[in-house]
């Protein structure tokens, strides 16, 4: 996937679980731990929106985009 999750990078840093995180933002811990590991499909904006507010952050902290490389995207075609 083109976009990468740096959720863990992000609670490392603050000193937060992802448990902390989940009863701030009002998410279930699943959907958190879906989110941290990059298996989501989609995020919310108002669940990005809560996750920025808890962690005092904006969403390009939590979200990265990482091109494909050449040979994966013609592949792909």
């Amino acid at each position: 996937m083109a976009i990468a999750v740096k959720l863990d990078d992000l609670l490392h840093d603050r000193r937060m679980t992802l448990t902390d995180l989940a009863d701030r933002v009002g998410i279930t811990l699943a959907n958190l731990s879906i989110l941290k590991t990059g298996k989501a499909r989609a995020i919310r904006f108002s669940t990005l929106d809560a996750i920025c507010e808890a962690l005092s952050c904006q969403p390009g902290d939590i979200l990265r985009f990482e091109p494909a490389s050449a040979g994966k995207r013609s592949a792909s075609r």
